[in-house]
């Protein structure tokens, strides 16, 4: 297995509920690992915005994916970095293909979904569902990819919005049976569907996400990890950060006055200007390390 993975799952086995920042970039990946964060999530509702100002409605291709899983590995590379692998980008042959190359840029896991692909118009973004023996199967490829390449399989169902509780809960067994190592049961209803599906997990860690303007059942950290929950994702939190602040700053802008930002050591500090001095000035005279 690979380090970053090791570490992850060292991580889970242990005691305590785990956050998971969500970045799309490297200066957001470089502040979570500023901040202190051991894991970071690669979202890709963050990248959408960053690269196109759209929703994540599967426009980001998975090449571009790719680019910004690898961006946020390298700058930020002791945070173990979870990967938005969607739908995998086609059959079960592209999902490989897009696991092992999240694998070779640095992913310590990779998340895979059971919803259609590509997704069809026409239902207001609705997440439909393949078939559940095609998820089962598609798991599976995932699962094996994993194995090969040395990293984690974080298993996504989102059959809870189309096909009820009931199915979904179904599915996440049937993940388990596959071998993934992580599990998530998307836009959970209460409480009660939070236990169950951490019950199906049989005991592997699962995941859950807080997002601004959610509509699922949300608590706090204190209660899903009472809940057995083992991470919980803030896929959007800094993003919605970024946006009030760049609104702030070009408002006060327009208006002739200035907004509160970062000063200039803080902004050198955030894109690592001092690191880049330091190598400079040490390859300019060919001082070893």
């Amino acid at each position: 297995m690979r380090p970053q993975a090791q570490a992850m799952k060292s991580l889970l086995a242990g005691p305590g509920l785990h956050q998971m920042p969500g970045a799309g970039d490297g200066l957001g990946a470089h502040l979570v690992e500023e901040a202190g964060f051991r894991l970071g999530f690669a979202s890709g509702s963050t990248i959408h915005a960053l690269r196109l100002a759209q929703p994540d409605m599967d426009l980001v291709s998975f090449a571009e994916m790719r680019d910004a899983v690898e961006t946020c590995v390298n700058a930020a590379p002791k945070v173990c970095w979870l990967a938005d692998g969607d739908t995998g980008y086609g059959n079960a042959i592209n999902v490989q293909r897009t696991i092992r190359a999240y694998a070779q840029a640095g992913a310590a896991a990779v998340l895979i979904e059971d919803k259609q692909w590509p997704r069809q118009l026409g239902h207001k973004g609705a997440k439909l569902v393949v078939e559940r023996e095609e998820a089962r199967l598609r798991c599976r490829a995932a699962a094996e990819a994993c194995r090969e390449s040395g990293i984690l399989l974080l298993a996504r169902t989102d059959a809870r919005v189309s096909r009820g509780f009931d199915e979904a809960r179904r599915r996440i067994e049937d993940f388990v049976a596959e071998g993934a190592d992580i599990y998530f049961l998307d836009s959970p209803a209460s409480e009660d569907e939070i236990r169950k599906s951490v019950e199906a997990a049989g005991g592997a860690p699962c995941l859950a996400v807080t997002a601004p303007g959610g509509r699922h059942y949300m608590p706090g950290d204190a209660e899903l990890a009472r809940l057995g929950i083992k991470i919980v994702v803030y896929p959007q939190e800094m993003l919605a950060a970024s946006v009030m602040a760049m609104r702030a700053a070009l408002a006060a802008m327009k208006a002739g006055t200035k907004a509160t930002m970062a000063s200039p050591a803080d902004l050198a500090a955030a894109i690592r200007t001092p690191e880049y001095l330091a190598a400079d000035a040490r390859l300019a005279t060919g001082s070893k390390p």
